[in-house]
């Protein structure tokens, strides 16, 4: 299981009172599959650190749609769950078990307290939050440049990487809110790629037949 040093490559880079402040702070929690981990940026849930699982981050329109921001494996660090601490970063987004998830959960007042007092420990936090800013830039130019079936397409691969399977046990609602759309959108879309012979449609399940296929429909330029 990994521990709390296993996440910061510049621990040693931090005094022993600092080290020690966040191994005396820091607590284990698990939670299952569909369990609301952090809600909105009023709820400052503080740092997690994902030790196994998986988790979604995602936000919500007004009309309640919702679509996914980026997902949290092994080793990763959700920072926008202890927004709080940066007054500058405020979002309303939502974390949320996709599997029976175990993480370690940091404070935010206490990581905020030594980040102040460790250049190191701003900096590495910056890096983190600029790498997930580049999720997001993704993400927007995925919607703003890529038409619906090559993103549904791009989904259903990574999906199939995620999952080390080409047989996805997901709803067509599950994909609708991760890409933000109606759940009829995607269901068209589907039944199109399985006229084409690239899925198998069942259901509860997404099969997917032609991965080639996929692949150059996923790049073909609209």
């Amino acid at each position: 299981m990994l521990e709390l040093t296993d996440f910061f490559p510049i621990w040693d880079q931090l005094t022993t009172a600092q080290q020690k402040r966040l191994l005396d702070t820091v607590r284990p929690q698990s939670v299952n599959a569909g369990a609301t981990i952090h809600n909105g940026s009023m709820d400052c849930t503080g740092l997690l650190l994902i030790q196994s699982g998986q988790l979604r981050a995602f936000i919500t329109s007004p009309d309640g749609r919702e679509i996914t921001i980026y997902r949290l494996l092994d080793r990763d660090i959700c920072l926008f769950s202890a927004s709080c601490m940066i007054q500058s970063l405020q979002f309303d987004i939502t974390v949320e078990a996709e599997k029976n998830t175990q993480f370690l959960r940091i404070p935010s007042d206490v990581y905020k307290q030594i980040m102040e007092e460790s250049a190191v420990l701003a900096n590495y936090t910056n890096q983190l939050m600029a790498s997930r800013f580049s999720d997001v830039m993704w993400l927007v130019e995925q919607i703003m440049w890529k038409s619906f079936d090559q993103r549904l397409a791009s989904f259903l691969l990574e999906e199939a990487a995620l999952e080390n399977t080409l047989t996805l046990k997901i709803t067509h609602e599950a994909i609708a809110n991760h890409l933000g759309t109606a759940r009829e959108v995607v269901t068209r879309m589907l039944h199109y790629f399985q006229a084409e012979g690239m899925v198998k449609l069942t259901r509860g399940t997404i099969e997917i037949i032609d991965q080639v296929s996929l692949s150059r429909f996923e790049d073909v330029e609209k």
